[in-house]
């Protein structure tokens, strides 16, 4: 055929191509091709049973066949051997009720190549009717990056020059054979209009934002997606808004730094960012923020391919970009409970190696008491039996309050405990808790309690309070002398309750005040006295819950006053 002849025939179909698309696209066949083959993400077009109609270029080189035999296929070649079966239930179950599925879900699958390797992708589905036949779009991402679109995109125009050839000389030859000629011209303007269908759906069905920038990042075309994404119009857009202006400037200004170190260039944060990504491999799968038009951001994995003219200069850069938001949204959640996971097997680990210590000593003075108690059987001996029934009574007690801590730190690492406020006496409590510890007190140790304020009624949570006064005073009962004074005070206002206890015993570092509620931080002068360390961590939580500020002041040698302040409103 003459090429002025296939010329008219081209530029009638890109006519009919940007009629379809309502895109100002120029009498360029590259466009079309450019759309479909130059993306650097596999494209692939099946019917309503699975068979494969058409194929880009990227899809075929990442499964391993060669140009155009995979259409006519069934799609489950693609798929590895023990999700045949599946696949085929639910592709007929999509086509029951067809419906987009964008990438970025989570979902990673695997695809099998054509020498039976297989690799993972994450696949994006749309869907489109011509007259009644139901076709489904697929675009099919290759996360391991093995191949390079620079190379897909020279074998390509390679193919096609040599394709040109072949059919300028074909023409050439059967010149003469006229009605053969008009014949194949029908069939491949019929083939040609069905790729300008194909592309059309494309364009406008994909689950992904599609654009094309010029070589400074102007926009010259949005694909719906883009505009429902990115909330701008396509005559908002295009020719007005730079590529740029859907980045955080932060972001570009660190991949800036980072491609610098690779190029082993000054790299600018501009769309020169994009061009040196495409020349150092970084240009597949890069994950960013986008920003909407109302100023939300969401997650993208975005890839850029360089557009080129007849001359193989650079000419423009097709984007295609994919929300992965649900994907990074499930990795955190994941990552939250990992490390959730990991404290509570901490914890766990922690408990085992503490109770293997901590429950040694009581359980071994219950069990020595125990036995001495059978031999003192004379009356003369009741003074030993109750010195043994008291060490058995302190035993069980130390044991009683390690397994409430742990009680404690479960229930609040989990969650599942809140203040239960109310009114009540707060110095009939403390002279209650007073007597409760009184058989901790060493010889001559004594408990003064004092209470200052026109009322003792306070807001608070009781037990909570109970639990804070037993811990404080066990604390400082352990750390003190014995004929010591630990002093209790509380103090009301109208508006809050400051509740201190003051020790004359060991004191605490320096270093160590700032650790004193961590989860087992044990000071660096008591651990030679028994204990686990949960204690005042437990205490600062309690306090947080009922919104007090806790602070403490301490001496080495002179003592420790721990002083909780509350809000005294209901």
């Amino acid at each position: 055929m003459p090429d002025k002849r296939l010329k008219e025939i081209l530029a009638s179909a890109a006519e009919n191509f940007g009629l379809h698309l309502s895109m100002p696209f120029t009498r360029n066949n590259d466009t079309f091709h450019a759309l479909f083959n130059y993306a650097s993400i596999g494209i692939l077009i099946t019917n309503s049973v699975g068979d494969i109609l058409m194929a880009n270029i990227y899809i075929e080189r990442q499964f391993g066949y060669e140009l155009g035999e995979l259409i006519g296929k069934k799609v489950e070649v693609l798929i590895p051997s023990r999700y045949s079966k599946s696949h085929v239930k639910h592709r007929d179950k999509f086509n029951e009720n067809p419906h987009s599925r964008p990438m970025g879900l989570g979902m990673e699958l695997s695809g099998l190549r054509k020498d039976g390797t297989e690799f993972p992708v994450e696949v994006s589905l749309g869907h489109y009717k011509i007259e009644e036949d139901n076709y489904s779009l697929a675009f099919i991402n290759d996360i391991t990056q093995r191949k390079e679109t620079e190379q897909a995109i020279v074998q390509l125009n390679t193919h096609l020059e040599e394709k040109v050839k072949e059919g300028s000389q074909s023409l050439a030859i059967t010149v003469e054979q006229l009605g053969s000629q008009i014949k194949e011209t029908e069939r491949k303007d019929a083939e040609l209009e069905r790729v300008n269908t194909f592309l059309n759906n494309i364009w406008n069905h994909a689950g992904a934002i599609i654009f094309v920038a010029d070589k400074d990042g102007l926009l010259q075309f949005f694909n719906p997606a883009a505009e429902k994404w990115l909330g701008y119009s396509a005559a908002e857009a295009v020719g007005n808004i730079n590529v740029l202006d859907f980045h955080l400037k932060e972001e570009l200004q660190q991949r800036a730094i980072e491609f610098a170190a690779v190029a082993g260039k000054q790299v600018t944060p501009g769309f020169d960012l994009f061009t040196t990504a495409v020349a150092i491999g970084r240009n597949n799968n890069q994950e960013w923020h986008y920003v909407r038009k109302d100023g939300t951001t969401f997650y993208v994995s975005l890839n850029i391919t360089q557009l080129k003219d007849g001359q193989n200069h650079v000419s423009g850069y097709l984007g295609i970009a994919i929300d992965i938001s649900e994907k990074k949204r499930a990795e955190t959640e994941l990552r939250t409970a990992l490390e959730k996971e990991k404290e509570l097997n901490e914890l766990k680990s922690r408990f085992v190696s503490m109770a293997s210590h901590e429950f040694r000593t009581p359980l071994s003075a219950v069990l020595s008491s125990a036995y001495l108690l059978s031999r003192y059987q004379k009356s003369e001996d009741q003074p030993q039996r109750e010195k043994h029934i008291q060490r058995i009574v302190s035993s069980v007690t130390s044991l009683t309050e390690i397994l409430n801590d742990f009680l404690s730190v479960g229930k609040i690492e989990e969650g599942n405990i809140s203040a239960n406020y109310r009114e009540y006496d707060i110095k009939e409590q403390m002279q209650d808790v007073v007597q409760e510890v009184n058989h901790l007190l060493k010889k001559d140790q004594v408990v003064a309690y004092t209470h200052t304020g026109a009322s003792s009624i306070v807001y608070l949570d009781t037990s909570m309070m109970k639990h804070i006064v037993i811990n404080l005073l066990s604390n400082a009962i352990k750390f003190s002398n014995e004929q010591s004074v630990i002093e209790l005070v509380t103090a009301t206002t109208p508006d809050r309750l400051v509740l201190s206890v003051k020790d004359y015993g060991l004191g605490i570092p320096e270093e160590d005040i700032n650790n004193l509620f961590k989860r087992f931080f044990r000071s660096s002068n008591v651990t030679n006295i028994q204990g686990t360390g949960l204690g005042l961590h437990i205490v600062g939580k309690y306090t947080e819950l009922m919104n007090g500020k806790m602070e403490c002041e301490s001496k080495l040698g002179q003592g420790t006053k721990f002083t909780i302040t509350f809000g005294n409103n209901k």
